[in-house]
């Protein structure tokens, strides 16, 4: 019942075209149904030696209204059904844009990837194949059981008993179907995640000459979906021979048991081909009525996953909304007293607090897994606190949307990650509207104006998947310039200086000294050069703020620090 009631939910903006699509198909079958009566009169007519046309050519009429009202049924299901589908996996794809950080911490993307594409599909498989055909099935067998019982009530009798064995071993194969089905849908997904997985490090597998590695993993996943889909497989199959195998007996019953009674006088020949046909058309609602419930039952574990999916929590803006408040002498950033653990009992942040303000460069410094990410994830409210506050020019983040939080606070991720497309779109993606001078002085301040110059296209040129075209520092750059270019009043720097040559590394240092001059930076840093252009220094380590001050000051209170900026060769002695 989980299944039909998902599928009721999911429906229910659609019912005009799913109730036409019922009409339809109910209408194709009274037509059938109404035939077994006009070829009993011919056949009557025939056997005394007469033909009647008018009644051969309303057979004909019927046959073509049928035909008509069946295609036109089909299509409105497929209509539906591709509607339907688009809807869905706006839904799903809107959903998954708005989903906690959180989530995708615990879940593989190519999994959910799989879920927004292939298992949507399953679903409009599932719509085609169930909605209104499974309605109009059950109307049109009841109707055809009635005619049947009016024809001749003892042969009905007959065709009861043959086919109510197989509709109890359809029953029994059906309900192991949705197992089967959940079973495969997740072996798919599996597949999907690990083949993203592969390809998304695929120059990290070609390095270490994982192929016949990574070969292995994705051979044991297909195989998963293999066995998966085939037990799938043939659990349905059994249902379609158990189908004709009733209706075949049927159908042969009632040849010899009516064969004896119209020999006896019991019925006429004309009454025999009638119900005949009749049954044959008895066999239409009843298989759409399984195809229904069978299609369900595999549509059941792709309803399941993508109910999964939307019940993923969201990042939901709090009802009282903070205008965005800048100028003054009012930090741009506060932690107070902030705790914060990726798990329960296991903070990460303990007690953490500091301001940035409106102006100049504060440095984060401090061994790997002090916190320092964790602050900017923090800071970008990708997570929320488990204690203290996080505050934006004074106010609590937790009341300012996040739309309007993040337009205040720029990141640069020490990986750059870049998307697909050309130069200019990744320099202007989620910028707004920017003018031509303004990105000119940009490009200038990074160092990309010789960069865009030297290639083919210039700005107009694609840069690849994950902006594979460009060095490490060229990305670097493009991510830094993106960011200004948003004009954002806080700008959190991952280790900036990460993929620069020296060179590089002294111009970028002289570009985020101008821009520290009108907006704020917090950066991330282990380079000595940035370290020391900072104004403000805060030493991190075990998610607390072991020491803070200018370069000179920690020079004299903090061994850590010494040690940090001390030459290569004294650094470990």
């Amino acid at each position: 019942m989980a299944g039909w009631r998902d599928l009721g939910r999911l429906a229910h903006g659609y019912r005009g075209p799913i109730a036409g699509a019922a009409a339809l198909s109910l209408l194709g079958t009274l037509l059938a149904l109404t035939q077994p009566l006009l070829a009993r009169e011919a056949v009557d007519g025939a056997a005394a030696g007469r033909l009647r046309w008018p009644v051969l050519g309303a057979l004909t009429a019927l046959f073509a209204a049928q035909a008509s009202a069946l295609a036109l049924a089909r299509y409105v299901q497929a209509h539906t059904g591709e509607t339907m589908t688009r809807d869905l996996r706006r839904t799903l794809t809107g959903h998954l844009l708005r989903v906690r950080i959180a989530a995708f911490d615990d879940g593989r993307i190519g999994d959910l990837i799989a879920r927004a594409c292939g298992d949507t599909t399953v679903v409009k498989t599932l719509i085609a194949q169930s909605l209104g055909t499974g309605l109009a099935g059950l109307i049109g067998l009841a109707v055809a059981v009635a005619l049947l019982a009016w024809l001749d009530p003892w042969l009905l009798a007959t065709v009861i008993v043959l086919f109510g064995g197989s509709f109890g071993a359809l029953l029994a194969v059906v309900r192991r179907v949705r197992i089967a089905s959940r079973t495969a849908q997740n072996a798919e997904g599996a597949l999907l995640a690990d083949l993203e997985r592969a390809l998304g490090g695929i120059r990290l597998v070609r390095a270490c000459r994982a192929e016949p590695l990574e070969a292995e993993r994705l051979d044991t996943s297909a195989g998963r979906a293999y066995r998966a889909n085939l037990r799938m497989a043939g659990m349905v199959a059994l249902s379609g021979p158990a189908n004709d195998l009733a209706v075949s007996g049927a159908f042969l019953a009632v040849l010899l048991f009516g064969a004896t009674r119209v020999s006896s006088g019991a019925m006429t020949l004309g009454d025999l081909v009638a119900f005949t046909l009749a049954m044959t058309y008895l066999a239409a609602p009843v298989f759409e009525i399984f195809q229904a419930v069978s299609a369900v039952q595999q549509g059941a574990g792709a309803l399941h996953r993508i109910n999964e999916v939307l019940a993923l929590p969201v990042e939901r803006d709090r009802p009282v909304a903070v205008a965005r408040v800048g100028g003054g002498d009012r930090p741009v950033l506060e932690f107070r007293d902030v705790w914060f653990g990726y798990r329960p009992g296991r903070p990460v942040l303990r007690g953490i607090g500091f301001t940035i303000p409106a102006r100049g460069q504060v440095a984060l410094v401090g061994p790997s897994g002090a916190g320092k990410s964790t602050i900017f994830a923090l800071a970008e409210r990708f997570y929320e606190p488990d204690r203290g506050s996080v505050l934006l020019h004074g106010r609590d983040a937790r009341f300012t949307p996040y739309a309007r939080h993040r337009a205040s606070v720029g990141l640069v991720e020490q990986d750059s990650p870049l998307l697909a497309g050309t130069l200019r779109d990744n320099l202007l993606y989620g910028a707004g509207r920017v003018t031509d001078r303004e990105l000119r002085r940009v490009l200038a301040m990074t160092g990309l104006t010789g960069v865009a110059a030297d290639l083919p296209d210039g700005l107009d040129t694609p840069v690849g998947d994950h902006g594979r075209r460009l060095s490490g520092g060229q990305r670097q750059r493009v991510a830094i310039a993106r960011c200004l270019l948003a004009r954002p009043d806080l700008i959190l720097l991952d280790e900036p200086t990460a993929h620069l040559d020296p060179d590089s590394e002294h111009a970028l240092t002289a570009t985020l000294h101008e821009v520290a001059s009108v907006c704020a930076l917090m950066v991330i840093a282990h380079r000595f050069s940035t370290i020391r252009s900072a104004a403000r220094i805060l030493v991190i380590d075990g998610g607390v703020i072991a020491n803070a001050g200018t370069h000179a000051e920690l020079q004299l209170s903090s061994p850590y620090y010494r040690r940090l900026t001390a030459p290569p060769r004294q650094r470990y002695a």
